[in-house]
């Protein structure tokens, strides 16, 4: 990590960040919030409400700060590449966000498990892996510490 140019912002590298994962897990996420959004369409249940809810807030509040690199992170996508290094530079605060973030996912994995409401199957292991890895480099780096590549990322 190293201190933004700008007071309170941080860098976050997320070194050989992998792209086929990525798209495995965007993918994955986008057919979670979609059936989130027709469960909460009849009925109201906790995990899903809670969960759209963040997502939106986040959305709100990181969406402008994270353009670039996003765009970054979709060149290399376009061009093929399956990793590429990324720097997001983001207020220092962003850990407890990241860490609630990665707490409704599990709950969200929990749900799924359940059976009892949807289609979409539990993240898989390598999902889990990436998800926590790309969420505990904004804790880790936000706090100081140095980043972990994905290769060199374990649970």
């Amino acid at each position: 990590m190293s201190a933004g140019s700008d007071l309170g912002l941080v860098d976050v590298h997320l070194i050989g960040f992998p792209i086929p994962v990525f798209q495995r897990a965007q993918e994955h996420s986008d057919a979670l919030m979609r059936e989130f959004s027709l469960i909460l369409l009849s009925e109201d249940h906790d995990v899903p409400r809670r969960l759209l809810a963040l997502i939106e807030e986040l959305g709100d509040q990181y969406t402008q700060m994270t353009l670039e690199t996003d765009r970054k992170r979709d060149e290399a996508l376009e061009r093929g590449e399956q990793t590429v290094d990324l720097t997001y530079r983001v207020p220092a605060e962003v850990a407890p966000a990241a860490r609630h973030l990665g707490e409704l996912f599990d709950e969200a994995d929990a749900f799924c498990r359940s059976g009892e409401h949807l289609l979409t199957m539990a993240s898989t292991p390598e999902v889990v892996r990436f998800r926590r890895w790309f969420l505990d480099q904004f804790v880790e780096q936000s706090g100081g510490k140095p980043p972990v590549a994905w290769r060199d990322y374990r649970l």
